[in-house]
C-alpha cells in the first residue's frame, strides 16, 4: 500500500493485479451490451470521442470479491483519516464499469460525484500509451491565490493544481468523493478499461431502515 497526500487531502493507491483477468471476463459482456445500446449513434457518427459506460455492477455475482474488497479498503480509509467509523456503515452507492472509444477520443470532463464520501477507480486495460487520471486542487481559496511556481520543481506538489496518475492493469486508487477528477483524452492506441465506484458513509441507525 501506497499512501500519499496531495492538497491536504488523501489519495491512497495500490497494485491489486489478481483481479484483473476475472473482471475483464465479468465486463465483457457489460461493454459489449454498452456497444449495442450506441449502435445506432456509432453507425451515423463514428466510435471517436464515445465513452462506453455499463449498467451497475453491485448485484453481479462475478463482482462479488471485488466489491467486498474495495468495500473493505473504503471503510479503512475513512477510519485512517481519523473519523469513528464505528459510527457509520459504508454502501456502495454505484459501481460500473467503461471503456473508451477505440477510434479514439475518449475522455471525462473535470467533476466530482454529488453526495459521495469515497470515490475509487480500478484499472483493467491500459498503459503509458493510454488515457490516465488528473486529479485537481480541491482547495477553491487555493487556486484563486496560487503563486508562480520556480521552474523544474518536479516531485514538488504544493503549488500544483493537478496530480497526474499513470496506472497499470491492477492500479487500485482510492480518494475523498469531493475530489474533482477528470480522465486526459485517450487516442485510441491501445484499450482503455476501468471501473469506477462511489460509497456513502451512512449512521447505523439511518442504515437499519434502509
Amino acid at each position: 500500500m501506497f499512501i500519499s497526500n496531495y492538497f491536504n487531502t488523501t489519495i491512497w493507491s495500490e497494485q491489486k493485479p489478481e483481479f484483473v483477468k476475472s473482471l475483464n471476463k465479468a465486463s465483457n459482456k457489460y461493454i459489449k451490451d454498452a456497444r449495442t445500446r450506441e449502435k445506432k449513434f456509432i453507425k451515423e457518427h463514428g466510435d471517436f470521442g464515445r465513452s462506453y459506460h455499463s449498467t451497475p455492477l453491485t448485484a453481479d455475482n462475478d463482482f462479488l470479491d471485488f466489491r467486498n474488497y474495495i468495500g473493505q479498503k473504503s471503510w479503512e480509509y475513512l477510519d485512517h483519516q481519523g473519523f469513528d467509523m464505528q459510527q457509520y456503515t459504508t454502501m456502495f452507492s454505484e459501481m460500473w464499469v467503461q471503456e473508451f472509444a477505440k477510434k479514439g477520443g475518449g475522455h471525462h470532463s473535470a467533476h466530482i460525484h454529488w453526495n459521495q464520501h469515497v470515490s475509487g477507480f480500478y484499472f483493467l486495460k491500459c498503459s503509458d500509451k493510454t488515457s490516465y487520471p488528473i486529479f485537481h486542487e480541491p482547495r477553491t481559496g487555493a487556486r484563486a491565490t496560487k503563486l508562480k511556481m520556480k521552474p523544474n520543481q518536479k516531485g514538488v506538489w504544493g503549488g500544483s493544481e493537478l496530480i497526474h496518475f499513470k496506472p497499470t492493469p491492477g492500479t487500485l486508487i482510492i480518494f475523498p468523493g469531493f475530489l474533482e477528477h477528470e480522465f486526459s483524452v485517450d487516442f485510441g492506441i491501445e484499450p482503455f478499461r476501468f471501473i469506477h465506484w462511489n460509497i456513502q458513509a451512512v449512521p447505523k441507525e439511518m442504515a437499519k431502515d434502509v
